[in-house]
């Protein structure tokens, strides 16, 4: 699917955005939070064995016309497809995740965005630590969006790092390089992700959805809804019910019986 051929029209409805489509960053931004807002995260086509398509047809399809949610590599792909369609100037980065303290290999993807000479790091796709906006290239920048503090600065041999600031200490969330991306580079890192063992994806059931003074997400059976700060955590039935709570509270209707996601790839 090139430019021409996305439907940007059914896209805007899926993420209920309205209002000027003009080349900004105003529009950047409010296209950013349409869709993060909207499109969930998660992760259950690969418990379900379906393999994460990326062809932009398929992720078209998955996301807008079905309704339902993905991963960085689907979020993030929609996203830059639209962003082109739309007219923007936009390519693909490829990060390395942190989280755990030990780097990943080049699994995360996320988008550069150059708006009037200026660059701008766009992520609808890292579940709820993405940046809530448009970042620009600098290091040295921080902010506080969606309650979180977040900020750029020099990643040594990673390239640039994105930090988030947790309990006064700043913590590592992904690491990028400028390189250019090629769609082999995205297969070759979604396939990784989507498939082996050793990551989390195929082994722990995973959702989220922002709001706008919180959020949920899910966790295998462990459901959690943040509001202004408060959170109710709940424990989700392992029984069908599961699949009702996914449709409440996720809009996530996955076309399988609940007894498909049983057993969850092993973690030894």
């Amino acid at each position: 699917m090139d430019s021409q051929e996305f439907d940007v029209e059914a896209y805007l409805q899926r993420i209920r955005f309205s209002g000027s489509t003009d080349v900004s960053l105003d529009t950047l931004a409010r296209l950013h939070s349409a869709h993060f807002h909207t499109i969930p995260f998660e992760n259950f086509d690969i418990l379900l064995a379906r393999g994460i398509d990326l062809d932009p047809q398929a992720v078209f399809n998955k996301l807008v016309r079905k309704k339902r949610g993905g991963y960085c590599f689907e979020l993030n792909g929609l996203f830059l497809q639209a962003l082109l369609a739309l007219g923007f100037k936009a390519r693909a980065l490829l990060a390395r995740v942190h989280l755990t303290g030990t780097p990943s290999g080049r699994g995360h993807q996320l988008e550069l965005v150059s708006i009037d000479d200026r660059d701008w790091l766009v992520d609808v796709g890292f579940g709820m630590n993405s940046p809530r906006g448009p970042i620009p290239l600098e290091w040295g920048w921080s902010a506080t969006m969606g309650g979180r503090t977040i900020r750029l600065t020099d990643g040594g041999h990673f390239g640039t790092m994105l930090q988030t600031l947790e309990k006064g200490e700043w913590k590592d969330l992904y690491s990028f390089d400028l390189g250019y991306v090629f769609p082999a580079d995205i297969a070759y890192g979604n396939h990784y992700t989507s498939t082996h063992p050793d990551t989390f994806f195929t082994y722990s059931r995973v959702a989220g959805l922002p709001c706008p003074e919180g959020g949920i997400t899910l966790l295998d059976q462990t459901l959690k809804i943040t509001t202004k700060g408060r959170e109710e955590v709940q424990t989700l039935p392992d029984s069908p019910a599961y699949l009702d709570a996914l449709k409440k509270h996720f809009s996530i209707e996955i076309d399988a019986s609940y007894d498909d996601l049983k057993p969850l790839i092993p973690k030894d």
